[in-house]
């Protein structure tokens, strides 16, 4: 059985990297959860970012984010959040929800909310996606090429390359990750 990882709201937002961690999730590396509150973040977020974007469009990267990861959705940790101590008092939501899942992780591109001290007593690690995705590297380099070949593979408007992902990937913060599926891709 894959550990249990619950991605960040700051994971999710920015699109190729949201999809190579559920990619990642449905190999089978890792059983990725997260929460509608998550989710509620990470659209509100999207939409001040790009107000262009259409409603429905987003509707249905919701839909499809919640039918390509089975058990996905964490519920029952209200009652643990108010009990719980991070620097940001907005973020408890999320390690309740690691908490409650079981969780091993927290997938997170703001490790300053989440402090290893806090986590620790809870047995969860904080994790940068960097740190995340070059831990599945270890674990199995081949699915992770392939997730990131998938991507590529499913661009249609405009058609994009590995290269093209991988530069994207980088961009979102996956530098070594992304150096070291270069020298072995």
């Amino acid at each position: 059985m894959a550990f249990v990882v619950v991605y960040d709201a700051s994971v999710l937002y920015p699109n190729t990297l949201r999809d190579l961690l559920i990619r990642i999730a449905q190999s089978g590396l890792a059983q990725a959860k997260w929460t509608e509150q998550i989710l509620d973040e990470m659209f509100a977020a999207l939409q001040r970012q790009r107000p262009d974007l259409d409603q429905a469009r987003l509707a249905r990267t919701r839909t499809l984010m919640g039918t390509a990861v089975r058990d996905w959705r964490i519920t029952g940790y209200d009652p643990l959040i108010d009990s719980l101590k991070l620097p940001d008092p907005d973020d408890r939501h999320v390690l309740a929800a690691a908490i409650r899942a079981r969780a091993q992780v927290i997938v997170t591109s703001n490790l300053r909310h989440f402090p290893i001290e806090e986590l620790r007593a809870w047995d969860i690690d904080p994790k940068s996606p960097d740190e995340f995705v070059r831990d599945q590297i270890s674990l199995d380099r081949r699915v992770v090429y392939a997730a990131v070949q998938q991507i590529a593979d499913s661009w249609r408007n405009p058609p994009g390359g590995v290269e093209d992902v991988l530069d994207r990937l980088e961009r979102s913060g996956l530098g070594v990750s992304v150096a070291e599926l270069r020298a072995g891709g």
